[in-house]
């Protein structure tokens, strides 16, 4: 198999991301492996992605670090390649991350993505889908009974009237990630609610969202592969964000928060069945979820993270069984002679 990994740019990998893992992952089990950054990418005349790439040589890694290394060292191989050539493309930036400083890179994979379709290339998570999921409205889309009672404003008044509705609520932009601009209003922080709309509405809209009581307990990220909870072995890839404590009330790893082995329980099936439709009807392959007591706080499409922390807690290594997955699409996709439709192929 031949693939190919999109992020924002190559040598800001990192050795614990779940693309470097992925990518370490599909090379140890024998297959053709190309990274390269959304600026990397190009459409030529004769009507062919390409893109500059990095690979490496050796054919093992005991690793991921070794396998960075030579990535991004003089070791690594660079080379322009046909995109279209590919098997798979899996598109693995973060939007958000381009959202202010690169606005131009933001949609350009998911752009690329669509062209490449044309010539049987399996883009991974599909990008008619991602486009539908370039902001947090997408997460409105699903049944109302997994997210919070949640407004979308840029008015100041109605946010206010929310919160003294709700008496707790999240503020947050519709764009972004990662924790950032997150506030937890409380009563008492109602005199300081315009510096905190103030900044969260510097890039856009508003999201107001109703306070979660089990968020106290942090949160667990479910990943969902194929439209289905991702299981090997009887345990599921998943596992739960703590809290950091000192009223900080966000639970994301790189804004303080801690990692716990992660509980999978029927109503966190309930609410993975409850979303599998949409995210097959849009050609999700690997998403996700982000639960909290009963409900969803976000669905995770571009390039969610964790699957190193999942293997952390359950001793399985996740990503061999995303890139075998991957393998059986490719074989199906040699059976029809490339011809199928891409939507239907990321969640078979």
């Amino acid at each position: 198999m031949r693939i190919g990994f999109v992020v924002n740019d190559v040598m800001t990998e990192k050795e614990g991301y779940t693309t470097t893992r992925l990518a370490c992952a599909a090379v140890n089990q024998g297959h053709e492996v190309f990274l390269f950054g959304v600026g990397d990418l190009a459409y030529d005349p004769d009507e062919n992605i390409r893109a500059r790439t990095r690979s490496v040589a050796q054919k093992k890694y005991k690793s991921h670090g070794g396998f960075l290394k030579d990535l991004q060292g003089p070791k690594s191989i660079k080379q322009r390649i046909t995109v279209d050539d590919l098997d798979v493309l899996m598109l693995r930036n973060v939007p958000s991350d381009d959202y202010l400083n690169r606005p131009w890179a933001a949609s350009a994979a998911t752009e690329f993505g669509r062209v490449a379709m044309r010539h049987g290339v399996i883009v991974v998570n599909d990008p008619n889908g991602l486009s539908k999921a370039s902001t947090k409205m997408y997460f409105q889309l699903f049944p109302e009974e997994v997210r919070p009672r949640t407004l979308i404003t840029r008015d100041r008044d109605e946010i206010k009237a929310f919160a003294m509705e709700e008496g707790r609520c999240v503020l947050k932009p519709l764009q972004g990630s990662g924790g950032a601009s997150v506030f937890l209003v409380q009563k008492g922080d109602l005199p300081n609610l315009n510096q905190m709309i103030d900044a969260v509405s510097r890039d856009g809209f508003v999201i107001c969202q109703e306070y979660l009581a089990a968020a106290e307990e942090g949160d667990m990220r479910l990943f969902v592969m194929n439209g289905r909870p991702l299981q090997v072995k009887g345990k599921y890839a998943a596992f739960r964000r703590l809290r950091s404590g000192g009223g900080d009330m966000r639970s994301n790893i790189h804004a303080g928060g801690k990692l716990g082995p992660a509980e999978v329980s029927e109503q966190d099936l309930m609410i993975a069945e409850i979303v599998r439709p949409k995210l097959v009807q849009d050609g999700m392959f690997l998403v996700g979820l982000d639960i909290v007591g009963d409900k969803l706080m976000e669905i995770n499409v571009f390039s969610p993270g964790g699957l190193g922390s999942a293997q952390k807690f359950t001793k399985i290594n996740f990503n061999r069984y995303v890139i075998g997955a991957l393998d059986r699409k490719v074989r199906y996709m040699q059976f029809y002679g490339r011809n199928f439709d891409n939507v239907e192929m990321n969640t078979l």
